[in-house]
This record gives C-alpha cells, sequence and structure tokens, in this order.
C-alpha cells in the first residue's frame, strides 16, 4: 500500500518538474482526517518558492482520479490526506494473505553491513536491568535490521583490563582467604554480594589452599583472571537463558596484546591528531567538536581507558562496517563526542557512528521499589527477573519505551494475565485467534484457503480499523528501520490487539453464514501472521495458547 501511494506522490511531484524527497506517512489521529497523511510538500516550499499549501494542490490536481483513493483532501498549512476505497483495502487484505511477510517487509540495508554492540557489561558482576533492557533493545534491533535487509553482527566488548577487575580479583582474594580462616582486610571499593563467595569457593574446591600463603602481589593474575571468566561465564549464560547470542566477543585485552592500541595512536599520530603536553599524550578531539582534548596516556606512562576505546573503534572502521551502532547506558552521554572524534580523525563522517542510550529501569512489585538482591549485593539482577516472570514477558516489558526513556518494571503487574500485561494481550490475540480455528476445523469450515473470500463482506468500522492497520504495518515496520527504533513495533503490536480483542468479544468471527464465516477467519489470519512478525522481531514466542 505504502509503495504504492508514494509512487503516484513522487511521479506527481515530477511531474511540477522538480526530484521528489522521499516521501514520509504518518497515520492521522483522528479518522475523519482519511487513512494516510504526508507532509511532502513542506519540504518542496524552499526548492519551489512557494508556500507548501499551493504545492500541496498542485499534487493533489496532478494525482487527479489516479490510483486507490476514495478522497485526497489538503489540511493545515499543506498535509495531503488521503482516503483509500474499500474495494483497494480488500484487494491489499488479499495481497498481505498471499504474500505473508513477503507483503510487508522491504529491502531497505541492501546488505549494507552493520554491527551493533550492545550489553558490554563489565565482568565485575551479574547483569542488572539496565542491562537487560540494553540486551532487549539490541536483539530486537538485530532482528529488525536484518529482516530489513542489512547483514548484521552483533558483538560484545569485555573490558577485561584495567582497575575494575583487578578490584574483582582482589575481592575474591580476600573472601578466599576469610573462607581459608585467615584475616585479610576486604577492601574498602572491593565488590560484594553472594557471587564473590560463590566464586572464592569454587577456586577452594578446585585448588585449596594452595594461594594461602600468597600475597595478591603474586597470586592476582591468577585471581583476576578466574574470577572475571567465572563472571563472563555466568554473563554469557543469562544472556542465552534470555534469548541472546552474540556473533563474536571482543576482549580489551586482546587489543593490547595484538598491539591494536599502540597500532591505533600510531594511526592518530601520522594524521597529526595527537600532542605531547606535561609529559602526557593528547588526542585533538576538539579538531573534531568535543568540548576539550583528551589524555590518552598519562604522564606516569600509564593508558587511559579512552585509549583501548580508540583502538577498538578503528578496528570496527577497518572491518569495513558500513554503520556502527554501540549502545551504552545513559550515564555515557558525555562520551559522544570524543568516541564521534575518533571516527571522524579515522577519516569517516561522525554519522558512521550511531549511539543509542539506555535510560535505568525501576524495579516494583505493586507499586513499591523491590529491595536489593543478596546475590548482587546492590541490585536485583536480569537473572532473578526472568525466573520470576520469564524472558518473553522481561524483554517485551523492556520494549514498551523509548530506550532513552525511563522505565518502571512492576513485576506483579508483569505476572498478570489481563490487559495491564501488555505482553500477555498481545499473546493472548495470537492464542485467540488459534483457538477460533480450531473451532472453524470442528465445525467443518476450511480456514487454510483463501481463494474465492468475498473481502468485502468485512464491512464492519471495527473490520474496517483492523485491515487499515494491518496494511499500515508496512508503514511502521519501514519507520522502525530507518530510524533504529524496535519500539516502535511493540507500540503497533499493542494497538493490534487493542483492536483485536474488543472486536473479538462483540462480532462472532464463526457464524451460520459460512461466507461471512470465510472472510472473518481470513481477517483473523492477517492478523495472526502480523502478530507473529512482529513478535519475532522482539525475539518473542507467538503461543498458540496460554
Amino acid at each position: 500500500m505504502i509503495n504504492d501511494v508514494r509512487r503516484i506522490i513522487v511521479n506527481a511531484v515530477k511531474r511540477l518538474g522538480i526530484e521528489a524527497p522521499f516521501v514520509e506517512f504518518e497515520i492521522p489521529r483522528e479518522e475523519k482526517f482519511g487513512d494516510l497523511a504526508t507532509p511532502v510538500a513542506m519540504p518542496l516550499s524552499k526548492q519551489l518558492k512557494r508556500p507548501p499549501r499551493s504545492i500541496a494542490e498542485d499534487i493533489v490536481k496532478l494525482i487527479g482520479k489516479e490510483g486507490p483513493f476514495e478522497k485526497i483532501e489538503i489540511a493545515g498549512p499543506g498535509f495531503i490526506n488521503i482516503t483509500f476505497k474499500g474495494e483497494y483495502l480488500c484487494s491489499e487484505l488479499k495481497g498481505l494473505l498471499s504474500k505473508k511477510e513477503g507483503y510487508f517487509r522491504q529491502d531497505l540495508g541492501n546488505g549494507r553491513r552493520i554491527q551493533i554492540e550492545f550489553v558490554s557489561a563489565n565482568p565485575t558482576g551479574p547483569l542488572h536491568l539496565g542491562h537487560g533492557k540494553g540486551a532487549a533493545v539490541g536483539a530486537a534491533l538485530s532482528n529488525l535490521l536484518t529482516a530489513g535487509g542489512y547483514r548484521v553482527e552483533k558483538e560484545y566488548y569485555i573490558n577485561d583490563a584495567g582497575r575494575q577487575v583487578r578490584m574483582l580479583g582482589l575481592s575474591v582474594f580476600a573472601r578466599y582467604q576469610q573462607l581459608l580462616g585467615i584475616e585479610y582486610p576486604f577492601p574498602e571499593d572491593g565488590y560484594r554480594g553472594d557471587y564473590i563467595e560463590d566464586i572464592a569457593r569454587k577456586i577452594i574446591e578446585l585448588h585449596g589452599n594452595r594461594y594461602s600463603e600468597m600475597g595478591f602481589q603474586e597470586a592476582g593474575v591468577f585471581f583476576i583472571d578466574f574470577s572475571y571468566k567465572a563472571m563472563l561465564s555466568d554473563i554469557d549464560r543469562d544472556l542465552k537463558d534470555f534469548g541472546i547470542i552474540f556473533d563474536s566477543w571482543q576482549s580489551e585485552r586482546d587489543l593490547y596484546a595484538r598491539s591494536e592500541v599502540e597500532k591505533a595512536i600510531n594511526d592518530l599520530r601520522s594524521r597529526g591528531c595527537l600532542y605531547e603536553e606535561n609529559g602526557a599524550l593528547w588526542f585533538r578531539s576538539t579538531d573534531f567538536g568535543d568540548d576539550k582534548d583528551r589524555v590518552i596516556i598519562k604522564g606516569d606512562g600509564e593508558f587511559t581507558y579512552f585509549a583501548s576505546d580508540i583502538a577498538y573503534h578503528r578496528m570496527k572502521v577497518e572491518r569495513g562496517f558500513d554503520e556502527i551502532v554501540d549502545i551504552w547506558g545513559a550515564d555515557h552521554h558525555g562520551y559522544i563526542p570524543r568516541v564521534r572524534a575518533v571516527i571522524q580523525a579515522l577519516g569517516h563522517p561522525a554519522e558512521h557512528l550511531k549511539v543509542l542510550l539506555v535510560q535505568m529501569v525501576t524495579l516494583l512489585r505493586g507499586g513499591k521499589p523491590v529491595q536489593m538482591s543478596k546475590r548482587a549485593g546492590e541490585f536485583v539482577t536480569l537473572k532473578e527477573v526472568i525466573e520470576e516472570v520469564g524472558a518473553d514477558t522481561t524483554k517485551f516489558i523492556f520494549l514498551t519505551r523509548r530506550p532513552d526513556s525511563h522505565l518502571e518494571f512492576d513485576l506483579e503487574v508483569a505476572k498478570e494475565q489481563s490487559s495491564e500485561n501488555p505482553v500477555f494481550y498481545v499473546q493472548y490475540a495470537n492464542a485467540r485467534i488459534n483457538s477460533i480455528f480450531a473451532n472453524a476445523r470442528e465445525k467443518g469450515i476450511e480456514a487454510g484457503e483463501f481463494e474465492g473470500i468475498d473481502f468485502n463482506l468485512l464491512s464492519t468500522p471495527e473490520e474496517l480499523r483492523i485491515i487499515k492497520k494491518l496494511l499500515a504495518y508496512t508503514m511502521t515496520f519501514e519507520g522502525a528501520v530507518i530510524a533504529h527504533e524496535p519500539h516502535r513495533i511493540t507500540f503497533y503490536l499493542q494497538e493490534l490487539a487493542g483492536l483485536f480483542h474488543p472486536y473479538y468479544n462483540r462480532c462472532r468471527v464463526i457464524t451460520d453464514d459460512k461466507e461471512l464465516s470465510r472472510a472473518r477467519l481470513a481477517l483473523c489470519e492477517a492478523i495472526r501472521v502480523v502478530l507473529k512478525d512482529g513478535l519475532s522481531i522482539l525475539g518473542i514466542k507467538a503461543p498458540e495458547r496460554m
């Protein structure tokens, strides 16, 4: 549907003697304004040196009676509002049923390579809800862009070098000594929680008191390596339980071991982007829009965290990705300009890197904040939430808001089987449709063959709204891919379920009129096709019964 309308409008604009921009569409908020609206006349105003409304009038005249339109009207400063003919909507519904996902999926990426790096939690503790939200966003975005014709690689960056993993090893070492009955001070900034003791007990199980008479300076390498690898194994397991598998894992240590940090520094030096001052080595990030230059190597010769980030993003660029997406916690907002500066210093536009920020999650139970986790010591873990409400429910709720919006996650609502629970409401629509088809088979009605159906029998206002919503999925899919916003799919599925459930309660699908029953079954099948596609993009199951 969208492509038909876009083609007609583009041809009309060409007849004005100019090339049309990308034609955007939106669904009017009120039905009286039509089925579809486009502001295409607005961006043409400057080029044609005329008011948008005047341009819109010309476009409408040039379209004339062409196409599937019942009426075309101009609103406000120059919006073009479109209402479709009923027979056209029916023919498009038939096309959806015959092509299924081929009807609405479009090759928008044209095979372009895109890397999405997400989660990348420091391997110093269990994943918390913020990590889970980032995981849900990253996985759904990967599915969405793959469906949209991109070649996607999902990567996890392991921060396995520096002070934080050293502190993890020291925390485990201190607990190891204490479990063996040796007095040893626990580091003031150490990591707490049961998982530290779990790792220490595992070392005792495997190695006994072998390290009891050593100091951390002697045993540190072993404790750091053992501890962060144990945590990384737990993180990997939790992510797999969440339905998320990465294509690659990049170690920070490996960047140093393969001299990638040194190569990156030499590369920037050869481009004239570095200078020395007060014994330190600085990156001229202000040349590329950052608010101040950044230290790469301190005066004492120690590398900053930014040094390995430079090397990592240089590697991403060298691997030939057409686009790089980083998904970070909202607290990393100030880090964006310096990394974009690196991308530009390496000869690429700043837009080559897209950063999505994930805002925090507040966990509630019946509207009240949940107490801290004993296992994590500071927060409730993602694993604990998945065990209580399930991976699908957790994932869907994470995707009910924009990534950069704060989210309140209420465990009691997440377990309800009601319209208050958004994932239940959507999944239940699919389960209800499956039960309708089972009922049809019991009554001897052929439910899988849609040839010869009179779709004009779908004439109630509820049915027409559902048909229009189904056909609008193409626009939702396209907009979500272009904007890199998988939550648009979530919003759409909730709206579609919100149309289906009242329709189910008001209108019998299986009636005494066999032809009407077949038409309504076809409508239900189209709903099921779209629900399953949307849920698959979000990485969520479409259960047949609930």
